[in-house]
């Protein structure tokens, strides 16, 4: 029955990821905190979308702003993992308590939001009191504590994972992470449409309160004894630590840290540009039915969990990770260049093949991107929470501002197209698609650019070249 054990243990999935102070069993607890954000963000950024627009019939300029609000609060997160690196407590811990917190504001936010939601919808027969303003400003103040939930939780999680994860081991962690944080959004995808499929004000209300009670267990049970505990005296509680911008201008002085933020915002935006046109460019432009275009988000699924899978394996064997963010990257450039020629050459294979090479290369790159922050030197005052939400803030803030990009200049560019502003060639729906995706091609090899010198800097450092990458060392 051992030696069966050890088998079983050989060959499951990321099994290698564990270590003797992170086995497998704690790492798969851990992970749990993925499933609870994934799960959140889908309500967000899925139903709760739909369901304000259709079922609520709120108007679309309110959702497009409650939807947005989460993401004002992502360029705080680099402050929320220097906190939770610098937490003072009597027992010691320092990731758990932010861990807490960020469930509860997460919690929060999800158990008051349907009522919030349901005021805001102008369902006034159903209210004791009719007060101006009141369904907004609820409901906004839901979906920011939501918002800020998920990015504490996340930051401390994925500090807490770092800290746990050998340098052998933290590559896979961090495919480990993603896997679970995919999974959690595809599970509750389907689950929540499932019990919403005869949608009432009490199925709502039911569904977004569950939905909050399983964040909490799910958070609770992922938290569990997974920080040691290391008793402080009174007086190491009342030592002054160093401040916020301190820590910042020790993360920032080496150079390379900004150089990655800002590789990750700009390959981010080039990924997250057509976030909410592929659906809408295989129903309008292609005539793919609603079933077919549903589709889409199981092939990108597929694609980024070929991506997770390579990049776990590649990490392993000791690959760059700069280098394996730029192949990212160049699968992402052949994705896009796909889609584009699907609507010429009337492929719909093509699409299909070009959305799952975007979750594929993005994949690669979020994961390659990840790791070589949770990778990066913390020596300083500068932790590995600090380095971690910083990544945190660049992505989230990159995807919410490329979004809405995406759609902007899809709109615009088709009015003037179909009003014969671009000429006769151009007068077709399909030109703002087009121009979108040609954007994002460049924004890639923008992206490229901006990661050269990463790539050629740690090759330099393995051969015993150290060096700076700052702005600053670039060859003029």
């Amino acid at each position: 029955m051992s030696a069966l054990k050890r088998i079983s243990i050989k060959y499951l999935p990321f099994a290698d990821a564990a270590s003797d102070d992170l086995p497998l069993s704690q790492l798969l607890r851990l992970s749990l905190f993925q499933v609870s954000v994934g799960m959140a963000g889908v309500m967000l950024l899925g139903t709760l979308n739909r369901v304000m627009i259709v079922e609520l019939q709120v108007p679309a300029f309110l959702v497009a702003i409650m939807v947005a609000l989460p993401v004002l609060i992502a360029p705080f997160r680099a402050l929320l993992g220097f906190k939770s690196d610098t937490y003072k407590s009597a027992i010691g811990w320092k990731r758990i308590p932010y861990l807490w917190f960020g469930t509860l504001w997460q919690f929060g936010g999800l158990a008051v939001m349907p009522a919030a939601l349901l005021v805001l919808s102008g369902d006034t027969a159903n209210v004791a009191y009719d007060i101006p303003w009141a369904g907004e400003i609820l409901a906004g103040i839901a979906f920011v504590m939501t918002g800020l939930g998920m990015h504490m939780t996340q930051t401390a999680g994925l500090a807490l994972a770092a800290d746990r994860a050998t340098d052998e081991t933290r590559p896979r962690v961090v495919a480990l992470l993603y896997v679970m944080l995919l999974a959690g959004m595809a599970v509750s995808s389907i689950v929540i449409g499932f019990m919403l499929r005869d949608f009432n004000g009490l199925e709502l209300i039911q569904v977004v309160q569950g939905t909050a009670v399983a964040t909490l267990v799910l958070n609770v049970i992922a938290l569990w004894k997974q920080e040691r505990v290391r008793p402080m005296t009174k007086a190491e509680r009342a030592a002054q630590g160093p401040t916020f911008r301190d820590a910042w201008a020790d993360y920032a002085s080496g150079g390379s840290a900004g150089r990655l933020l800002a590789v990750v915002f700009i390959g981010t935006m080039a990924f997250n540009m057509q976030d909410v046109l592929l659906e809408p460019y295989g129903g309008q432009i292609l005539g793919l039915s609603v079933s077919s275009t549903t589709l889409l988000t199981a092939t990108w699924a597929i694609g980024a969990l070929v991506g997770f899978a390579l990049a776990a394996k590649w990490l392993a064997d000791g690959i760059n990770p700069y280098r394996m963010a730029g192949r990212g990257v160049l699968a992402g450039v052949a994705a896009f260049t796909a889609v584009i020629f699907a609507n010429p050459m009337g492929s719909t294979g093509l699409f299909f093949f070009g959305a799952s090479l975007i979750g594929f290369g993005g994949g690669l790159f979020s994961v390659a991107t990840l790791t070589a922050a949770m990778t990066m030197p913390t020596s300083g005052t500068a932790g590995r929470g600090l380095a971690l939400g910083a990544w945190g803030a660049a992505q989230a803030t990159a995807a919410g501002i490329s979004t809405a990009i995406g759609g902007g200049v899809r709109d615009t560019i088709n009015q003037i197209a179909t009003t014969g502003g671009l000429g006769e060639a151009l007068n077709d729906p399909a030109t703002g698609y087009s121009v979108v995706y040609h954007f994002e091609i460049l924004m890639l090899f923008a992206t490229l650019v901006a990661l050269g010198p990463l790539v050629r800097t740690v090759t330099n450092t393995a051969r015993g070249e150290a060096g700076k990458i700052g702005l600053a060392d670039l060859p003029t």
